[in-house]
């Protein structure tokens, strides 16, 4: 039995459950509709972890079927801007007084993240558009 067919049987007992479990709900009173809406929310829960997992388990099955050396240079190339975001973001460059007196739990450190976090985009983001550009202007010129 394949894989793509256990995870079939899986999504449907899953929609099975949640039907008679809504169906529960809106047949029940008040105080049931309460006390299920609590059950709901761990059988959403118990479902978000499983797609992650299968999510997960198909990310890696993926990763060794296809080129791995492909792959991991990706990674690599992915892992070196976050690191040259990381590097370059300074942290001290923003009045954090405002924030602190606001009640809000800024530091440098957080700053450092989310100035990160705003370089890496805006790397990844010109990479993206160059290589558009590049594709367009290539399929351009050969034709």
């Amino acid at each position: 039995m394949g894989l793509h067919k256990i995870l079939k049987i899986v999504a449907f007992a899953l929609a099975i459950i949640g039907a008679i479990v809504a169906l529960v709900i809106i047949a029940g009173d008040e105080d049931t509709a309460q006390s299920m809406s609590g059950n709901m929310l761990l059988i959403a829960y118990a479902v978000l972890g499983i797609v992650l997992l299968l999510v997960l388990l198909f990310v890696i099955k993926g990763l060794f079927a296809g080129d791995i050396k492909k792959t991991l240079m990706t990674v690599g190339a992915f892992a070196a801007v976050l690191i040259i975001s990381y590097v370059i973001s300074s942290g001290s460059d923003l009045d954090l007084q405002p924030f602190v007196d606001k009640g809000a739990d800024v530091t440098e450190a957080t700053s450092k993240n989310v100035g990160a976090g705003l370089y890496a985009f805006y790397i990844l983001a010109a990479v993206a558009i160059g290589s558009m550009l590049f594709g367009g202007a290539k399929k351009m010129f050969n034709k």
